[in-house]
């Protein structure tokens, strides 16, 4: 009423005037963006089952809870991200299927949260955002783990945010704020994926490369670091003697980090396994490396597409008919129409163009890491990198749909390949649930066959593979480890018992997924409990 009266059509009922428009629940430009989401959450529920048996590293952060008790060991390399993260459910209920829910619910609003900053930084194209999410979320790794107890979904979403708020043109305290809690999720998450995203961000800080320099957005982007880190660090001291000691020790459980060249073994995980280690049984398949494909392209084109639109924006007083392939044509015609920018305010396709190229330095200084140092493959530690090169991918995207609409030809080749992309992305979804969802089953039925030779806690267990959540299910403990105690069994899959296991009765696993399952127990007359070292 208010803004009616100050406008002179004030509405009275019946009267004169026009009544008042209802407010919108939902802004336009963040319903792309909500839509998003909200397609993740269902495809995420629909393909992955709820009913998934936690995986290994889920067990090691679900047992530090008493319901999912007792607790496994907690290796160098893990950090404390993942238990604050499901504390809400797992401090209480051991269900998974309750578990899956909140995760995927926390999942969908990280999306939301990670990806909405960046409504502000493109807001010459918001549509831009709610594509960006939808490739993201579209890819089969992201919605694999959108139910799950890991943290590579919130390191993304971490830097996403981070690097949106950093790039805001008008800061403000809540800004800062923003860049703090972007770094220190992801770093609470990922310490070496919070440091990856936080050192070019500082860079561009220094130098005014995106700015005006500003000692507010280095102090912000250190902050956020440090809280993140804090807990790790804390814990290096009082655990493992300290920082450089904890990291020795992830260098070791990691294989070694060391300069190499890993991207053969992302290229195989592509498609599976979660985890590519080692990745020289498994072949590259070039069905699967469509997203490796398509995303270069598209990072490409929209880096292009920025690059004229602001050299168009430019000229764009001079001629307000200019075609541009980013802007929306209702957003070109008003700044055409409007008076010059204030001076030293760049010119909004400009900025875009900045942005765009700080998501890709980013996304590449994210990857870095695992394609050089790491000597073994997972798809999702690169889904940082996805999330920001989702971003100009977005943009190249639309812009080619935007030139699709004079051709029929162009339009049914991009329609082939949006169709295609999901073709391959959400049955590999799919596949890899099931998948995941028979192996895991294997464990159950080993333990079966311990429990019918006599085997039950307390226990020890060894074995070639899979011997911590193997041990978690029968109740034993993990012993990896070949010492002078005997363990009361060993598990085996393909592989010979140890010289002084040769005697040891072998009982093959039945009805296996993964076909080479073997319990070996001592002979009858040498079973015994476990020693008293051995179980404390």
């Amino acid at each position: 009423v208010l803004a009616g009266a100050a406008r002179g059509c004030v509405w009275r009922g019946g009267a004169r005037g026009r009544p008042p428009a209802r407010p919108r629940v939902l802004p336009r430009d963040q319903r792309p963006l909500v839509a998003a989401c909200a397609g993740f959450a269902l495809l995420s529920l629909v393909l992955v089952p709820l009913t998934l048996t936690l995986g290994w590293d889920e067990i090691v952060y679900a047992s530090r809870f008493g319901p999912y008790a007792p607790a496994t060991p907690f290796s160098a390399p893990r950090t404390r991200g993942v238990p604050l993260l499901i504390a809400p459910v797992a401090a209480w209920s051991d269900s998974v299927v309750l578990l899956r829910v909140w995760l995927t619910a926390l999942a969908t609003g990280a999306l939301y949260l990670g990806f909405r900053p960046w409504l502000r930084v493109l807001a010459v194209r918001p549509a831009a955002i709610g594509v960006a999410a939808g490739l993201y979320g579209t890819l089969w790794f992201a919605l694999f783990y959108a139910g799950a107890a890991m943290p590579n979904h919130y390191t993304a979403m971490g830097a996403v945010a981070a690097v949106g708020f950093f790039l805001r043109a008008a800061p403000t305290p809540l800004t800062y704020a923003g860049i703090g809690a972007g770094l220190a999720v992801a770093t609470l998450m990922r310490p070496n994926d919070g440091a990856a995203v936080a050192a070019p961000l500082l860079v561009v800080a220094l130098l005014g490369l995106t700015a005006p320099r500003s000692w507010a957005r280095v102090l912000a982007v250190l902050g956020g670091v440090v809280a993140g880190a804090l807990p790790w660090v804390i814990e290096a001291y009082v655990r493992f003697g300290g920082v450089r000691e904890r990291l020795v020790d992830a260098s070791d459980v990691q294989g070694g980090l060391r300069p190499l060249a890993a991207i053969t073994a992302q290229f195989t995980a592509v498609d599976g396994p979660l985890l590519c280690r080692p990745c020289g049984a498994d072949r590259i398949r070039v069905v699967a490396l469509e997203w490796w494909i398509l995303l270069p392209v598209l990072v490409a084109f929209g880096l292009w597409a920025a690059g004229r639109s602001a050299g168009i924006g430019a000229r764009c007083r001079q001629s307000a008919a200019a075609p541009s392939w980013l802007v929306a044509p209702t957003w070109r015609s008003r700044t055409c129409r409007s008076p010059a920018p204030l001076r030293g305010a760049p010119e909004p396709p400009r900025a875009t163009r900045a942005a765009l190229w700080l998501a890709v330095v980013v996304g590449v200084c994210a990857a870095l890491p695992y394609l050089l140092l790491v000597p073994y493959g997972a798809p999702r530690f690169l889904l940082p990198s996805h999330a920001l090169l989702a971003l100009p991918a977005a943009v190249g995207l639309l812009a080619l749909a935007d030139r699709a609409r004079a051709s029929r030809v162009l339009a049914a080749a991009l329609a082939v390949v949006l169709v295609g992309h999901l073709a391959v992305q959400l049955p590999l979804a799919h596949g890899n649930g099931r998948i995941q969802a028979g192996a895991r089953g294997d464990w159950a039925r080993v333990t079966a066959v311990l429990r019918e030779q006599g085997v039950r806690a307390p226990c020890v267990l060894q074995g070639n593979t899979s011997v911590i959540p193997l041990a978690y299910v029968s109740g034993c403990v993990a012993d990896p480890r070949s010492g002078p105690e005997r363990p009361t069994a060993l598990v085996l899959r393909k592989g010979q018992p140890p010289p002084w296991a040769r005697d040891w009765r072998s009982h093959p696993v039945p009805d296996t997924y993964a076909p080479g399952w073997t319990v070996l127990v001592p002979p009858r007359t040498a079973i015994r409990n476990t020693p008293t070292d051995m179980r404390s």
